[in-house]
């Protein structure tokens, strides 16, 4: 997934229309796992690596802290994933054919030059440079 949305959230959709690929979900959405707050969908997020130079959701996003950094949408991160999507911090697409959208399925690019450590612990999207 790469960016997160936080309880910080304040709904006011800004972040929405800026993503390239659509992978932000508005509250009450069927496949938003949130009642009161945006979602990425981790399987479509790709930190706008070939869109922008930095996430756009981020810098429309009024409220600090709201997007947060998450691990890679790679394989390495595969089980992190799937275990997240089975407590429902996740809700990842399920393909007929195909499965979990997992990262095993389909990895997502990611930017490289965020740290291991801005990831883990969820820093605020909105500081990259």
């Amino acid at each position: 997934m790469a960016v997160r949305i936080t309880d910080e959230c304040i709904s006011c959709e800004a972040c929405a229309s800026e993503c390239p690929v659509a992978a932000i979900l508005e509250e009450g959405h069927e496949k938003n796992p949130y009642d009161d707050i945006f979602y990425v969908k981790p399987e479509s997020c790709v930190e706008c690596v070939d869109h922008a130079d930095a996430p756009r959701c981020a810098e429309a996003c009024p409220t600090e802290g709201a997007i947060v950094w998450d691990m890679p949408y790679t394989t390495d991160f595969n089980d992190y994933y799937a275990s997240k999507n089975e407590e429902g911090v996740y809700k990842i697409r399920e393909h007929k054919s195909k499965g979990l959208m997992l990262p095993s399925v389909k990895a997502q690019k990611f930017i490289a030059a965020v740290s291991m450590e801005s990831r883990e612990n969820g820093a605020n999207v909105g500081d990259f440079n």
